[in-house]
């Protein structure tokens, strides 16, 4: 299925608060997601929330799941949404672990088939075990699309020697994350989507935000955009199978993300912004 080159990652939806108020905004600000056309959302059960004073704490998005469920369901024929199994409050779940995990995003989003499932490792040497379990899953109709997250070189051809895998979700943004380079290129040429994570954040990680850089700063005040933007369309132009998909809890934002993909950086901004590696 076919999907727009910016979508939206479900894991800063919830802004700076929390509570039913926060759930609210979350539902308005998720159909404004696919009243403008979004059609692939980004999310899994395992990312921190942010509480009123901004601490992060390892517990279940699973409100966030409910939440699109509740905004959009019944879903719309060519929406994506994608989640992630693999960490769990006690480290990386064990491969028997996994189709619980699964179940409980089915249960969730409230579908008999996940549309895209990635494998996000986490000091795993080898995933094959872990893959191997994804792929059976897949194989009884409970995921459509398998992908990898988080993964090295030899992570990537190990999962591909077991099933197709439809997407890869590494690191990568300007100045930070290059070491992924190369894998972004190999599946470039294999027609595999490369949807990197940390697009916006950089090197701040997960503290969010837009960090800021001299260079970006000055090639987005000639473009009259905003550095987020510039942020984006450098990671558009890596390729026509990179994706992104920034997140936001921000209306604003969101329109401002979404026109990014309608800024063409010129090749002296493309050479500076390249320069910029860690």
């Amino acid at each position: 299925m076919a999907v727009r080159r910016i979508g939206f990652g479900a894991k800063r939806l919830a802004g700076a608060g929390d509570g039913g108020g926060v759930q609210e905004q979350a539902v308005g600000l998720l159909r404004r997601v696919v009243e403008l056309g979004i059609n692939h959302i980004d999310t899994a059960a395992f990312y921190p929330s942010r509480g009123r004073a901004g601490e992060t704490s390892f517990e279940s998005l699973g409100w966030a799941n409910d939440v699109i469920r509740r905004a959009l369901a019944p879903y719309p024929d060519d929406l994506v949404i994608a989640t992630k199994v693999g960490p769990t409050d006690h480290g990386m779940a064990r491969p028997d672990e996994l189709a619980g995990l699964v179940e409980a995003d089915l249960r969730a989003l409230g579908v008999d088939s996940l549309d895209l499932v990635y494998l996000r490792q986490q000091g795993l040497t080898s995933i094959a075990e872990h893959f191997g379990v994804l792929a059976e899953l897949q194989k009884k109709g409970l995921i459509r699309q398998l992908g990898v997250s988080n993964v090295r070189a030899e992570h990537f051809h190990e999962a591909r020697a077991i099933a197709p895998v439809a997407a890869v979700q590494n690191r990568y943004s300007v100045g930070f994350g290059r070491v992924n380079d190369d894998l972004l290129r190999l599946c470039g040429e294999l027609g595999i989507a490369f949807i990197p994570f940390f697009a916006l954040t950089a090197e701040s990680r997960e503290a969010g935000g837009v960090p800021e850089s001299g260079p970006v700063q000055e090639i987005a005040k000639r473009h009259g955009a905003t550095d987020a933007q510039v942020r984006l369309a450098w990671t558009l132009s890596r390729g026509a199978h990179v994706l992104a998909i920034p997140g936001t809890s921000s209306p604003h934002h969101l329109e401002q993300n979404l026109r990014a993909a309608d800024l063409t950086l010129s090749p002296a901004d493309l050479a500076v912004l390249d320069a910029l590696t860690d």
